[in-house]
């Protein structure tokens, strides 16, 4: 049998992602509808709360930034071959080494002081998420499991540390550590209101794509993730592989929180903790775990974050019904790849082989 070709796969995965996106859609106009709402001019109020105007727009961007992150956690990993959902672990714990960073030691209060600042972000992102892959590899962990408990180990130790050792005098009613001083925040990109965050978010995703596609490393590592024991039988380094991508990916996430402390917050606080990492999974999903396709999909994603409260002003919705809105995407995107493996294997068997026979006459 011949190998797919790489064209017809690109389009059959753009086809399975605008099938979940358009399912969606239809599906939550359906839940909209059950309520009592007009489901029309809930897609309407989407489109304008994501992409109506320029504010709409830099605030989707914004809201794209972590998540391009946060879905490389899950996508690099998955390449290797591993369901890695630990990000917002990842990234809680990069925005904390982030905010401790100046408190534990002398930083340079230009650009090279907020470089160090998200490289400890992302060390910090890197070992959490490669301890997941190392518990897989040594002890036989399932790195499912395992990285969805090690982030809500991070998390009550995040909230351990904010609330008790780093935590500012001055916060009151909302536990932080001490702001990062001011030459150490993050500014915008010419001049809007969007931060740089965006162009790490977008390089990143560019870098990872080329990693994998053009590198001898990044193609040992998807032959780990396609077929490991063929990996392993040529001699691949499997282990080091898997924790390295596992490692990649945490840095990503990691960095996404170092972000969100020097550009938004300017602090570690409990408003890191607001699902990123775990939106970061839907992202990674609908684009099929492709660098490339995270791009696009992140800044629809971070559309219908910024549109929740347009639809709860105008409408009267939850602002947490675009969750439901992500939650149908990835019901789809999940149902999809099982209807494929399914349809994949029914037109291999009714495939005549290379010589025209049938099956039957074989």
């Amino acid at each position: 049998m011949s190998a797919p070709h790489p064209a017809g796969t690109a389009m059959e995965s753009l086809g399975l992602a605008l099938l979940a996106l358009g399912g969606g859609l239809l599906l939550f106009g359906g839940f909209v509808w059950a309520g009592g709402h007009d489901p029309l001019q809930a897609w309407q109020l989407l489109f304008r709360g994501a992409f109506g105007d320029a504010f709409s727009l830099q605030n989707t961007l914004q809201r794209a930034a972590p998540l391009m992150l946060t879905a490389l956690c899950v996508a690099l990993p998955a390449r290797a071959g591993l369901t890695v959902i630990g990000g917002e672990g990842a990234l809680v714990l990069g925005g904390l080494a982030a905010a401790a960073l100046p408190l534990a030691v002398p930083v340079p209060l230009n650009a090279v002081g907020t470089g160090l600042v998200l490289l400890a972000a992302s060390l910090a992102g890197a070992a959490w998420i490669a301890l997941a892959g190392w518990l897989r590899q040594w002890r036989g962990v399932n790195e499912t499991i395992s990285s969805l408990l090690l982030g809500y180990i991070a998390i009550a130790l995040f909230k351990h540390i904010v609330e008790g050792p780093l935590r500012d005098p001055a916060s009151l009613n909302k536990p932080s550590t001490a702001p990062l001083p001011d030459a150490l925040h993050m500014g915008s990109l010419m001049g809007s209101d969007v931060h740089w965050g965006l162009a790490f978010g977008v390089v990143a995703c560019l870098v990872a794509a080329v990693w994998l596609g053009a590198s001898t490393h990044g193609f040992a590592t998807r032959v780990v993730g396609g077929n490991l024991r063929a990996a392993q039988l040529v001699g691949l380094p499997a282990t080091r592989l898997i924790i390295v991508a596992c490692a990649l990916g945490g840095a990503a996430a990691g960095l996404a929180g170092g972000i969100e402390v020097a550009a938004v917050h300017t602090s570690a606080n409990a408003s890191l903790i607001v699902g990123l990492g775990y939106t970061g999974i839907l992202v990674s999903f609908v684009a099929r775990h492709n660098p490339l396709a995270i791009i696009p999909v992140a800044i629809l994603f971070g559309g219908f974050l910024a549109a929740g409260s347009l639809l709860q002003r105008r409408m009267g919705l939850p602002d947490a019904s675009v969750q439901v809105l992500m939650g149908f995407c990835f019901i789809i995107i999940l149902a999809s790849e099982a209807a494929r493996g399914r349809l994949s294997g029914l037109f291999a068997l009714r495939r005549p082989p290379l010589g025209g026979a049938s099956p039957a006459a074989a």
